[in-house]
């Protein structure tokens, strides 16, 4: 068996195919046909290459989960030709005689993730609403700081929920339908530090890949996006390899080499800011710390273990003292991550593969906040600072998430133009919510049911489910034609809470020209309820009764093209829909609870406009919620080759979002109407690169504020002497005057204005002192550089207003970041 290394040959596969012809004997038609075979593998890693593309003249065979491929050639001397995306094209010799012939084929990567200083996504791959992005863009696109959730942020049709946060927004979908999976293992928090850093190290992953919607019959129980992460292996050159790095929030240092036929990687990451903090302060700020580890046994020829593990802290414990008498508060925030992983890798046959994934998974959240600071929307209309109120901030919240889950996939080549892919899944879940409130709710939240401290939240809550879910699929990529390739897909979703679901799904992609791909996807989603989807979202609901409760469902379609304009240029254009139904939302209160909340009042007539009498969305859920979302995305990409010396890519959305619920139609939350991205990346010299990443979006809506109300307090001292002190009465200042709040409105006000249009200009600079092949980076990283004040939210104040009797209303931006330097240095070993 011969081993055949790649070429650096970057014809286009029209010319790749052509070559073959060419060297193919004209007489081998006429002899009989023979079985080749053999498997493609990463040069580097060992790793099997799957959906590679192998070809001898007319003749093409996709490589499965494996890496293997088969082909029927006639006898004779043969090329084949080898294509995969994100390596080079690999050629390979081969004298298929009256037995056949068998061949290895190792292809090396176009630049190596730890070199790579190019910020350029990987080759696209062509699949509808699919881009996938390579590690390195997400080390080296500026602003990201090491982020894979904020270099997608600047693709087409995705948005960041949060300016601070690492939550995204996907076509028309809140942040709680995206599903993460890495190596086949739902993630159910993909987050450290509240969002501030990803859980995935880029420098141990070996290619991220998004899909905006209508993804395939593989996946299921989300209703917008899947975010695929599949981590590397370590490298098996001999010897031990290793890398370390220093960036703004965390340093990280990664460990590697061979094993037997296999491998092994160790990778640690820990916050360090809080270890100097720690020495002129006596709290302990938010860090966090995790293990990674990785093992493979066997080669990719035969069975194949792989054995994965992490574990991860987060811990919090600081106490403040405001800069008013009286502001003081503590805050204690702990969460615990542990995952591993068991997955074997085996052949049935030639033509058939498995892979048997065993995993557990945990993620324990719990935060206990006790604060009592001066409030800026709560004051009377003093002239001076004794008119404000104070806000006290006490709860705690525990989340905890238990998945031991079971996958099974097999590939089969049922026939040349025919892949069958099949396969189960099963979820045994663990989940908990606990929920106590002993303070006040967020004047500046319109909906009840926001998990930030909306008004209809219960005082307490305690509630947990132990369930199943899974899912069983099968589908068929068939290629129809040399031109037209089809996917189809059945996926049956089950939930021991709502019952069974059946999902079709469908993608084709027919090639025009050789340089022309028309895409084209639909399906049928559905999401079950279930507390492991409340970690990402914006509501809180009490899922104690959710065995009466149903699937979410979402029809979606996308249809678009893709051209490859010159060498290294494409452009894809898809336009995109999606219908939601069922959705889950909080209940509004009925006119008997609205009545008996507004009983606790005593307001006298002259301040009765002040009563709260709208009603409130509540915590308890309910599947009246609907919605639809359409736009298109043009996003337009630079690949950089080895002498190149710019990359980068062009991504512009337009997108509408809507939901239906209480009774009316209004904008989602994350609804946008344009947005637009520029990411670039120049290399004046061998040692330099300078990157540059612009954005500038509509804002998002959001609720204005409609007018003020006299705040309430509970009548402790009973004033009116009735004998009842738990009624509530109009708050006053120690001068006898009313203390005002803001006034939200009711449904009919929700999401009824929009924010200032969002801008961001961030600047990177890297320098290998002996270029890519050297061991030393250092980088400087600058967020905002122009200090732009965008609004992530417009925060409201009240301030002294004079001739009158109630205070005005100051808006103010906020929740965005500054200008924000930021230095990094890696070094490998």
């Amino acid at each position: 068996m011969t081993k055949h290394s790649a070429v650096t040959d970057r014809r286009p596969g029209l010319l790749a195919a052509l070559l073959a012809l060419a060297t193919l004997p004209l007489l081998a038609f006429a002899q009989s046909s023979v079985e080749v075979s053999g498997a493609v593998r990463d040069a580097v890693t060992g790793k099997a290459v799957a959906g590679a593309t192998v070809s001898a003249g007319t003749r093409m065979s996709s490589t499965d989960a494996a890496g293997r491929f088969r082909l029927d050639l006639p006898q004779g001397n043969v090329l084949l030709i080898v294509e995969a995306d994100g390596y080079l094209v690999a050629t390979a010799d081969v004298a298929a005689g009256p037995g056949g012939a068998r061949v290895d084929v190792l292809l090396e990567g176009r630049l190596f993730e730890e070199v790579d200083v190019t910020a350029e996504l990987a080759p696209e791959a062509e699949r509808p609403a699919t881009i996938p992005v390579r590690p390195a863009a997400v080390l080296q696109v500026a602003g990201g700081v090491d982020n894979v959730f904020r270099v997608l942020q600047t693709l087409p049709g995705v948005a960041g929920a949060e300016e601070f946060g690492s939550r995204l927004a996907v076509r028309g979908g809140g942040p709680d339908q995206n599903l993460t999976v890495m190596d086949g293992v739902e993630i159910h928090n993909p987050y450290r530090l509240f969002g501030l850093v990803a859980a995935f190290n880029p420098e141990t992953v070996e290619g991220f890949e998004l899909t905006a919607g209508a993804f395939s019959a593989r996946y299921g129980d989300r209703l917008s996006s899947l975010l695929v992460v599949e981590n590397r292996n370590g490298r098996r050159e001999s010897g031990l390899n290793g890398s370390t790095a220093l960036s703004v929030t965390d340093a990280n240092v990664i460990v590697e080499g061979p094993v037997g036929a296999g491998s092994w990687l160790v990778t640690g990451r820990r916050t360090y800011y809080d270890l100097v903090a720690e020495r002129f302060t006596e709290s302990d700020l938010p860090g966090f710390s995790d293990l990674q580890a990785r093992a493979t046994f066997g080669d990719a020829i035969g069975p194949r273990l792989t054995l994965s593990g992490l574990l991860s802290r987060e811990d919090a414990d600081a106490d403040f003292e405001g800069d008013t008498a009286g502001e003081e508060g503590a805050f204690v925030g702990e969460t615990r991550n542990e995952l591993f992983s068991a997955t074997l890798d085996f052949t049935l046959s030639p033509r058939a593969t498995g892979r048997t994934l065993l995993a557990y998974y945990r993620n324990a959240e719990l935060l206990d906040v006790d604060a009592r600071f001066q409030s800026e929307v709560r004051r009377s209309n003093a002239p001076d600072g004794s008119g404000f109120g104070f806000a006290d901030v006490v709860f705690d919240r525990e989340l905890s998430v238990r998945d031991v889950s079971l996958r099974q996939d097999f590939v089969w080549q049922a026939a040349d133009r025919h892949l069958l892919e099949a396969g189960l899944e099963y979820h045994a879940l663990d989940t908990v919510l606990a929920f106590a409130n002993a303070g006040d709710t967020n004047p500046n939240e319109a909906v009840g049911s926001s998990v930030r401290g909306g008004a209809g939240l219960p005082d307490a809550l305690d509630s947990g489910a132990a369930s199943g879910r899974g899912g069983a699929w099968v589908q068929d990529r068939w290629d129809v034609s040399a031109r037209l390739n089809l996917t189809a897909g059945l996926r049956a979703s089950w939930s021991s809470l709502v019952g069974v679901a059946v999902e079709p799904r469908l993608s084709a992609v027919a090639r025009l020209t050789p340089r022309l791909r028309l895409l084209g996807a639909a399906g049928y989603h559905t999401q079950s309820p279930g507390y492991e989807k409340l970690i990402q979202s914006d509501d809180l609901f009490d899922l104690g009764d959710a065995d009466t409760l149903g699937f979410e469902r979402s029809l979606q379609g996308v249809l678009g093209f893709e051209w490859d304009l010159a060498p290294g240029w494409m452009v894809r254009v898809e336009g995109w829909a999606k219908r939601f139904d069922d959705l889950l939302v909080g209940q509004l209160e009925t006119d008997a609870e609205v009545a008996a909340r507004l009983a606790g009042y005593d307001f006298p007539a002259e301040y009765a406009s002040s009563l709260p009498s709208e009603p409130r969305v509540t915590s308890r859920p309910t599947q009246d919620g609907r919605g639809r979302a359409w736009g298109t995305d043009v996003f337009l990409s630079r690949r950089a080759a080895a002498d190149d010396k710019l990359s980068g890519w062009l991504a512009y959305g337009y997108g509408h979002a809507e939901r239906e619920a209480w009774g009316r139609t209004l904008p989602l939350d994350y609804d946008r109407r344009h947005s637009l991205s520029l990411v670039a990346n120049w290399r004046p010299s061998r040692t330099i690169d300078v990157g540059a990443t612009f954005r500038v979006a509509s804002g998002f809506p959001y609720t204005p504020v409609t007018g003020l109300r006299v705040d309430a307090m509970p009548d402790a001292a009973d004033a009116d002497r009735d004998g009842n002190v738990a009624e509530l009465v109009p708050m006053r200042d120690t001068a006898g005057r009313p203390v005002w709040t803001t006034d939200l409105g009711g449904i009919d006000n929700l999401n009824t204005a929009q924010l200032p249009t969002f801008a961001r200009l961030d600047l990177r600079l890297s320098w290998r002192p002996r270029g890519e092949r050297g061991r030393w980076q250092f980088y400087l990283d600058v967020i905002n550089v122009l200090n732009r004040d965008n609004a992530g939210e417009l925060e409201p104040s009240l301030v002294y207003q004079p001739g009158a009797d109630r205070p005005a209303v100051v808006l103010t931006n906020s929740q965005s970041i500054p200008l924000l330097p930021s230095f990094g240095v890696r070094f490998r070993f």
